[in-house]
């Protein structure tokens, strides 16, 4: 497979597929979007992953019940408010896949739905339903506005699109996400859509999806909170023309590569974009005797409040990542852990075979002081390997979370 190039052009970027995004009123603010739709010209092949949050939102129930067949066509999407634990959620989410069908012409149940926001909230139907047709025919080539009506607290809008070839045939994925809080190693952690025009079948797609999240969003964690709405999934139309995928193979894995170029790429923005952060945390972990071993000492580390709260105050107090590590579950050997702090400033020795060695605390703080950290471990057990994202821990995150509602 040969990436061509990385574009800006999000979910629309794959042959096919428009998107719009707007503002009907569900958020006070009238000038944040908060109502987003994706549409496809042709019925797609479609999977997704889901919160495993036993406190599900209406949406995610729907959508899975949509997309049990493997199809969908289009994806809907409302900001500012969750639509989780109402009498009437699973109604009103619906009703929101209705109104897609009312002006499109796709049947409500090749429609995926998504919500977020405050818990607990009735959302009500009337400002979507009175919008729908404003959403609709301002479709186009419209991806950034799609992504900024998903976002709720985020400072900035999350989208990547990548081109490459299979079989000869120039192919695209496109996606946007939204999530800088609620997020913890557990599935996907936020709201993502993705799109290709990649001919793959229900089954192969679904796989890939599922594989893939293990090593991207399920490694992401900025505060050890799991939403009740995460839900990412994608949609392939087919409309590159290339052979259908239908088995491993080298296309399928030529199609998994590009899909995780968008997925950690989206991880790194979630991280980044962490509620109140000022830099993204990148820990990296090899020697490990196997694969789970990399993924949990990874995110032991970089879900730890102390470790972000250090990372925060540029304070190279590594103890705290060996703490991590001890209670990550693993069999490890304390006695032969290495490890280092590295930025664009330089890389920072700080522990060699579980003991401390000396460092200069000027050159720790400018190390520490950048806006992107890396905490690198050599477990010294074997050959795997595995990385996890996350941000520091600051005052802003209490504020931020200290009146959410209001």
């Amino acid at each position: 497979m040969k990436f061509l190039r990385e574009n800006g052009g999000g979910v629309c970027a794959p042959l096919g597929f428009k998107a719009a995004g707007i503002h009907c009123g569900i958020r006070k603010n009238k000038d944040k979007k908060d109502f987003a739709l994706i549409v496809s010209d042709v019925s797609c092949a479609a999977a997704g992953v889901f919160t495993q949050n036993l406190v599900k939102g209406a949406p995610v129930v729907v959508t899975k019940r949509n997309i049990a067949d493997g199809v969908a066509q289009a994806v809907i999407c409302n900001s500012g408010n969750a639509n989780t634990c109402n009498r009437d959620g699973e109604k009103v989410a619906e009703e929101m896949c209705a109104l897609v069908a009312d002006v499109s012409g796709i049947a409500s149940s090749d429609v995926i739905v998504a919500s977020t926001g405050v818990i607990g909230l009735p959302l009500d139907i009337a400002p979507m339903a009175e919008h729908i047709g404003e959403l609709y025919s301002s479709l186009g080539k419209n991806s950034d506005c799609a992504a900024e009506a998903i976002m709720t607290t985020d400072t900035v809008p999350k989208s990547v699109a990548v081109e490459f070839e299979l079989g000869g045939k120039l192919c695209r994925i496109g996606a946007i996400a939204k999530g800088v809080g609620m997020i913890c190693p557990n599935m996907a952690t936020t709201l993502i859509f993705i799109t290709t025009d990649v001919n793959i079948s229900s089954a192969m797609l679904q796989k890939a999806l599922s594989d893939d999240v293990k090593t991207s969003f399920n490694m992401v964690s900025i505060d050890g909170d799991q939403s009740t709405n995460d839900t990412c999934c994608i949609l392939a139309n087919g409309l590159a023309g290339n052979d259908e995928i239908c088995a491993a193979g080298h296309d399928y894995s030529a199609f998994k590569r590009a899909l995780h170029y968008c997925t950690v790429k989206l991880s790194k923005m979630i991280a980044k974009d962490g509620e109140g952060a000022t830099k993204l945390i990148e820990c990296n972990v090899r020697g490990a005797k196997s694969a789970k071993m990399a993924r949990s000492v990874a995110r032991s580390v970089i879900k730890s409040s102390l470790v972000k709260a250090a990372m925060f105050g540029a304070d190279a107090n590594w103890g705290r990542v060996l703490c991590a590590i001890g209670y990550a579950g693993e069999p490890v050997d304390v006695d032969k852990i290495d490890v280092n702090f590295r930025s664009a400033e330089g890389i920072l020795p700080v522990c060699e075979n579980g003991r401390g060695v000396a460092f200069d605390e000027e050159f720790a703080k400018a190390v520490l002081s950048r806006d992107e950290v890396e905490i690198n471990i050599d477990l010294k057990l074997g050959v795997n390997k595995a990385s996890a994202w996350g941000c520091d821990l600051t005052y802003d995150y209490v504020k931020i979370n200290g009146d959410y509602r209001t």
